[in-house]
């Protein structure tokens, strides 16, 4: 089950790059945007990812930082990150597999990926809006620029 609005958002610590990690506490104080997504490389999820990529001066007008997380390993994200021009971090929840993808309840162990879900924490750490997206499906950035906006 995806984790509901009104939950903590459980703290994790994954890697950016390879001797790089990033914290969700790291951001508390300011709104976060996690977007989960299946696999680099894959249509769907460039297409996703190309859009976030070019709404994020809103998504930073209203005070969203955005954090893409997959179970890709660190140097396929920052191939991926590279060849899209992407001006975000893209997270890899590698090792473990899926650790942090099943603690927000978006892991899909059939396919060993990550559900394609986004989640919008407020500046106190708490989910405020989550969303699970059919996985062939690219849920677009009105939902995201809705939940930022009814926060502040």
């Amino acid at each position: 089950m995806i984790l509901p609005p009104g939950r903590r958002a459980p703290d994790f610590s994954l890697n950016s790059t390879p001797d790089q990690k990033v914290s969700l506490s790291e951001f508390l104080g300011r709104s976060v945007i996690l977007a989960f997504y299946p696999a680099d490389w894959s249509p769907v999820c460039g297409d996703q990812m190309a859009l976030y990529n070019e709404v994020l001066p809103e998504f930073k007008r209203l005070g969203g930082e955005l954090l893409g997380i997959s179970v890709d390993g660190i140097w396929c994200h920052l191939a991926f990150g590279k060849d899209r021009k992407l001006r975000f971090p893209l997270l890899t929840d590698f090792e473990p597999k899926g650790a942090v993808a099943q603690a927000y309840g978006v892991y899909a162990p059939e396919s060993g990926t990550t559900g394609r879900a986004l989640f919008v924490i407020d500046p106190k750490g708490i989910i405020h809006w989550s969303y699970l997206s059919p996985v062939g499906v690219n849920p677009g950035a009105d939902g995201i620029l809705a939940a930022l906006e009814s926060i502040h």
